[in-house]
C-alpha cells in the first residue's frame, strides 16, 4: 500500500511500477473501480485485462430502460452471463445488443462499448467467475477501511495512516489466504500461471 494525494494516472503508474520492482508479474486480470487514471496505468504497466464490475454495468444499462422494463432487460442481458464459455457469452452479448438496437439504441451502444470489459472474467475458470465479475470484495474492504479511519478522524501523519490501514490489509490478506473456500485457492489458480513452479510464499518470521 501507499498514500497518495490524488488518483491521477501518474500516481497509479508509479504505484504499479513499485509493485513490479518488488516482483509482481504475470498479472492476468485487474478488477477495480472504473477510474480512468487507474485503467490507463493497468494497461501501461501490467499489460493486464481490466474487468468492469458487472453489477455497476447493469445499473448503468437499466438507466436506459423504463421502470416497467427493467426486470425483463436485466434477465435479457443476463443470458450472456449464463453461458458456459467466453465465446458463447460474447455471441449472446452481441445478439442481445443487436436485438435491442432498434428499440433501445443507447443500451445497445453501451453494450457495444462495454463488451470486452464486462465479459473479461469469462476467460477464466468457471469456479472463479463468481468472484471475478464484480468489485464487491473490494467494496467491502474499502467500506471497512472507511469505517476504521472515520473513528480516528484526522491522522497526524502518513505513518499513522500506514500503521492503521496496513494492519487492516494484513488481516484481510490472512483471511483470504486461509479461508480458501471464500475466495480462491492456489491450486485452482496454478493452471493460469506463466510460471512452471507456483508455490505459496514463505511464511513471515
Amino acid at each position: 500500500m501507499t498514500v497518495g494525494h490524488s488518483e491521477a494516472e501518474t500516481f497509479w503508474v508509479e504505484f504499479l511500477r513499485s509493485l513490479a520492482r518488488r516482483g509482481l508479474r504475470g498479472v492476468k486480470l485487474v478488477i477495480s473501480d472504473a477510474h480512468e487514471g487507474l485503467k490507463a496505468a493497468i494497461v501501461k504497466i501490467l499489460g493486464a485485462t481490466w474487468q468492469r464490475c458487472r453489477i455497476h454495468f447493469m445499473r448503468n444499462a437499466l438507466a436506459y430502460t423504463g421502470k416497467t422494463q427493467r426486470r425483463v432487460v436485466s434477465a435479457w442481458v443476463g443470458t450472456a452471463f449464463a453461458q458456459d464459455d467466453a465465446a458463447a457469452a460474447r455471441k449472446q452479448w452481441r445478439d442481445v445488443a443487436d436485438q435491442a438496437r432498434p428499440r433501445v439504441p443507447k443500451l445497445a451502444a453501451l453494450m457495444d462499448e462495454a463488451e470486452a470489459d464486462v465479459l473479461a472474467y469469462m476467460g477464466f475458470p468457471a469456479q472463479h467467475r463468481a468472484k471475478l465479475h464484480s468489485t464487491n470484495p473490494l467494496e467491502r474492504l474499502n467500506g471497512e477501511i472507511k469505517r476504521r479511519s472515520e473513528v480516528v478522524g484526522i491522522f497526524p501523519n502518513e505513518a499513522a495512516v500506514t500503521r492503521l490501514i496496513g494492519a487492516l490489509l494484513l488481516e484481510q490478506n490472512d483471511e483470504w489466504a486461509v479461508q480458501r473456500s471464500r475466495y480462491m485457492s492456489l491450486e485452482t489458480i496454478a493452471p493460469l500461471s506463466d510460471d512452471p513452479i507456483v508455490s505459496l510464499p514463505a511464511a513471515a518470521a
